[in-house]
C-alpha cells in the first residue's frame, strides 16, 4: 500500500487521484504508525516549508518519516513535499527540513514573474528508472517560489526558469519533482506510473540515502 501522507497540508485529492486512476492501491494516512507500515510514502506539495514541518512535526509523523525512509521505504516528495526533503530552507526564516537530501532551499530571484507558475519543459541530467518513460522536452506543471538549491549527484533533471533549476531530484529510496505530476496530464501520470512500479519492484534504484 502506498501512503500519500496527510499532514493537514497539500494537493491531497488530486495526488490521490492519479494514483488511483493508475490503479495503484494507496490511501491517506496520517497516524504515525501507519507511515512505518506502509510500501511506500508520497508527500504532496501546496503550501509554505516552515508550515509543512511544523504540522509533520505536530503530528508525530517526523520520526516515522524518518525512520521510514532510512530503512528503504520509497519515498516521493511533491512540490514543498520535495522541498522538506532538504536540510533547510530560508523560507520566511530559517527552517530545518527532513535532512534526507543535502541541500537548501532558496527564493527565486529571477527578472521573470514569480511565483514561477505554468508549464515548463525537462532536461534529464542522469538517467533514472523514475523517468524512463518522459522523454526530453517534456512539459510539466509548475507552481513554487522557492527552490531546491541541490548538488550535481541527486538532481536527476533541471528545468529553465531565469535559471537553471533542479526539477527532479532523488538519493536512493528518496525521490522528489518540483513539479506537479498530478496536473502535468500524460506526463505526469507517465512518471507516477514509474514510481507505483519502483514501489512494486522494491529495487535499489541509487546510492542509499543518507
Amino acid at each position: 500500500m502506498i501512503a500519500i501522507v496527510d499532514y493537514g497540508l497539500g494537493n491531497l485529492g488530486s495526488v490521490t487521484k492519479a494514483f488511483r486512476l493508475l490503479g495503484a492501491e494507496c490511501r491517506l494516512v496520517s497516524e504515525p504508525a501507519a507511515l512505518l507500515q506502509a510500501d511506500a510514502l508520497v508527500l504532496p506539495g501546496d503550501g509554505a516549508f516552515g508550515a509543512t514541518m511544523q504540522e509533520i512535526r505536530g503530528r508525530g509523523q517526523l520520526q516515522p518519516l524518518l525512520e521510514a525512509a532510512r530503512a528503504g521505504t520509497p519515498l516521493l516528495g511533491i512540490c514543498i513535499g520535495m522541498q522538506v526533503l532538504f536540510e533547510q530552507s530560508c523560507e520566511h526564516g530559517r527552517h530545518a527540513g527532513l535532512g534526507l537530501l543535502p541541500g537548501r532551499v532558496r527564493r527565486l530571484e529571477t527578472e521573470l514573474p514569480v511565483p514561477h507558475m505554468g508549464w515548463n519543459s525537462l532536461r534529464t541530467t542522469q538517467p533514472h528508472p523514475l523517468l524512463e518513460h518522459v522523454r526530453d522536452g517534456a512539459y510539466v506543471y509548475f507552481v513554487h517560489s522557492y527552490f531546491c538549491e541541490a548538488p550535481a549527484d541527486v538532481t536527476l533533471a533541471v528545468t529553465e526558469y531565469g535559471r537553471e533549476l533542479p526539477a527532479v531530484v532523488g538519493r536512493g529510496n528518496v525521490l522528489g519533482v518540483q513539479f506537479h505530476p498530478e496536473k502535468s496530464q500524460q506526463v505526469g501520470l507517465r512518471l507516477i506510473e514509474s514510481f507505483v512500479r519502483l514501489v512494486a519492484a522494491r529495487a535499489p534504484v541509487s546510492q542509499e540515502a543518507r
